[in-house]
């Protein structure tokens, strides 16, 4: 019988690549998007495993849980928690503590660390019936000031980052592990300008692909890291050191 993975943020990027990569080694891929599912997407069972969501709002994130436990009709392998956004000044500029207005906190900490533990919780008994295995993905934004990524995505993936060893905690003697990754400079459409600038200072002087963060999400949700929990996987190159 083929595993099951829901992801979230599924629609580019890091979300993307690891569908292809999951869908590559036999596995059935629910994914969630706020946008609708893309025909461009190159797996097979896409659009009928696809379901749209907007996990900045509360109440749909709450009423998406009963939609996604019926399509999974069974139990769930992996969860991976990938969505997440990092919103800008109108000028494209970074949004700092004395100019993010609180609404762009509430947003941004909906999306990228709340819909996480309500998806976990919701869907804890298929999760706890698979033996599963739940990936948060954090940031390198969560541990330093980012010359980029704003402060409220910065510090809802720091909270990630303290949720992953929480749920470690409690999901782990129902059996279900619980982990996170922390990327850096991967190559998406969300790079921002000067990225280069970082990219030549880094140990291994290059810009990190998406397909090696799926690899290690990959790694994660399989039998080869079954005695893993409760840690955050740096992807970055070396830039944390």
């Amino acid at each position: 019988m083929s595993k099951t993975l829901l992801l979230t943020g599924a629609s580019r990027g890091i979300g993307h690549a690891t569908v292809k990569k999951f869908s590559s080694e036999g596995w059935r891929v629910l994914t969630c998007s706020r946008q609708p599912f893309n025909e461009n997407c190159p797996w097979p069972g896409g659009e009928e495993n696809h379901i749209q969501v907007d996990l900045s709002d509360p109440a749909d994130t709450i009423n998406t849980v009963e939609l996604i436990r019926e399509r999974l009709d069974g139990p769930l392998h992996g969860l991976v928690n990938n969505a997440g956004i990092s919103p800008k000044s109108e000028d494209g500029g970074r949004l700092n503590t004395l100019d993010t207005d609180l609404m762009t906190w509430g947003k941004v900490f909906h999306v990228n660390f709340f819909a996480s533990i309500v998806l976990a919780r919701g869907l804890k008994q298929e999760l706890v019936d698979a033996q599963g295995s739940i990936v948060n993905v954090t940031s390198i934004a969560g541990s330093r000031v980012h010359p980029f990524a704003g402060a409220a995505y910065s510090t809802s993936k720091a909270a990630l980052a303290a949720l992953t060893r929480e749920m470690a905690h409690d999901f782990g003697p129902e059996g279900v592990r619980v982990n996170a990754i922390a990327p850096g400079e991967i190559e998406t459409s969300i790079l921002s300008e000067g990225t280069d600038a970082i990219v030549d200072k880094l140990p291994m002087r290059r810009i990190g692909q998406t397909s090696e963060v799926a690899d290690v999400i990959f790694f994660l949700c399989s039998g080869q890291s079954t005695y893993v929990t409760g840690t955050e996987i740096e992807i970055n190159g070396g830039q944390h050191v």
